[in-house]
């Protein structure tokens, strides 16, 4: 996936049928324009605006893999919803948010009522103020940020977000009430926005949340394990990010901070499997998704299959692309008009790769399970393994109104 601009247009006019595809996105509304947008063929232009290049690039393929197989899955094969075909356009973003911004403009431009895609929360956000302005759908992606929860009503995802992640790792504390949570993080805007959301939703339960807050150029990390020893926690949250993970996983393995308490972090892409030393045994992950973790259930061995046969293998944010591609159908079934197309996605219940999903009309939350997991050797490689499937209810956001 080379190059740094792509305007390519794929039309899905594929001519082999899936039995389960169109049974497995959900009841349309019973109005006849539901059914077909319209009694006359018509194309429904969607723009994908995504990381195809820059530093979440792997992250952008993940995605665009996944949305293939979804588009297929929802459209039973025929990449047409009733009398509407889908003409998709990519537009790489880069992961730069002017870019994106620019090349969202392009495409409302043109009439694209319909834009999905992102990777990087600046940019979900940038585009989420052009959908509010331009009043067209828009269905981010990977892109965790919970400043899209209910901030306008075009505004929808197709991945998680981050109070779901920080709520699945209290799952592994029993009865949070009058626990002490370590945060253990870098010293800038991740770290703090990690310390504040464990605050905001571990805290909520009756936990006390503490600190332990690193200097981003900080090599040497004896005196900070020490500090969370001392802290006796009931449980040490990890938040880190960068080229020092390593020497800092390695360095709370000596020092024991595996033997006081559990320690949860969150379980990357595949590229990241190998990357914790001789602690990999000793965490304790939240997984948004890993190969199957839904329990291999119908809809992700159509995605596992679908994307293998391609030349690529699932990894962490194929769902959200696999996803996108329901959503997008499901919006087009409910009419071509926007506000039956968000009408179409409020309160839309669906089978997805991770199982049963839904969408939270009031706040536009995708309520969804979440996972841990732990890391084992096979064949000589760290596997992800699953340990429980947390329902979906028991890390929904709290609701947004207003």
């Amino acid at each position: 996936m080379k190059g740094t601009r792509v305007k390519a247009t794929t039309k899905f006019l594929l001519t082999a049928s899936l039995a389960t595809g169109l049974a497995a996105t959900g009841c349309a509304p019973s109005t006849s324009s539901a059914a077909s947008g319209s009694d006359s063929a018509r194309t429904v232009n969607v723009g994908i605006v995504y990381s195809k290049t820059g530093p979440l690039a792997a992250y952008g393929a993940a995605y665009y893999q996944g949305l293939q197989a979804g588009i297929k899955y929802a459209t039973g094969g025929t990449g047409k919803v009733g009398n509407a075909t889908l003409n998709l356009t990519y537009q790489d973003d880069a992961g730069d948010p002017d870019k994106a911004v620019a090349e969202a403009k392009d495409l409302i431009g043109k009439d694209y009522k319909i834009l999905a895609g992102t990777v990087a929360s600046g940019v979900a956000l940038k585009l989420a103020q052009q959908a509010e302005q331009n009043k067209v759908l828009y269905i981010s992606g990977p892109a965790a940020t919970d400043a899209l929860q209910g901030v306008n009503k075009y505004t929808f995802r197709s991945g998680r977000q981050s109070l779901q992640d920080v709520a699945t790792a209290g799952t592994f504390v029993d009865n949070l009430q009058g626990k002490k949570i370590v945060v253990f993080a870098q010293n800038n805007a991740f770290g703090q926005g990690n310390v504040a959301a464990v605050k905001a939703v571990l805290g909520a339960k009756g936990a006390t949340v503490q600190q332990v807050l690193v200097p981003e150029d900080a090599t040497e990390f004896t005196p900070f394990a020490r500090q969370i020893i001392d802290a006796k926690p009931a449980m040490t949250f990890v938040a880190w990010a960068g080229a020092t993970s390593g020497a800092m996983w390695q360095s709370l393995s000596q020092q024991g901070v595996f033997d006081a308490a559990p320690v949860v972090t969150g379980l990357g892409d595949a590229s990241t499997f190998s990357a914790y030393g001789a602690a990999s045994g000793k965490i304790s992950f939240l997984s948004h998704y890993f190969p199957g973790a839904g329990g291999n259930n119908a809809v992700e061995q159509e995605m596992v299959k679908d994307v293998e046969a391609a030349g690529a293998k699932p990894d962490l944010f194929t769902p959200d692309g696999f996803v996108a591609g329901q959503m997008i159908v499901q919006a087009v079934k409910a009419g071509a008009n926007v506000d039956d197309m968000v009408k179409g996605l409020e309160g839309y219940s669906f089978d997805g790769p991770k199982g049963k999903e839904s969408v939270r009309a009031s706040d536009h939350v995708l309520v969804q399970p979440m996972y841990q997991a732990k890391l084992v050797q096979k064949d000589g490689a760290w596997t992800p393994q699953l340990v429980k499937t947390v329902p979906a209810e028991a890390v929904a956001p709290a609701e947004k109104k207003g």
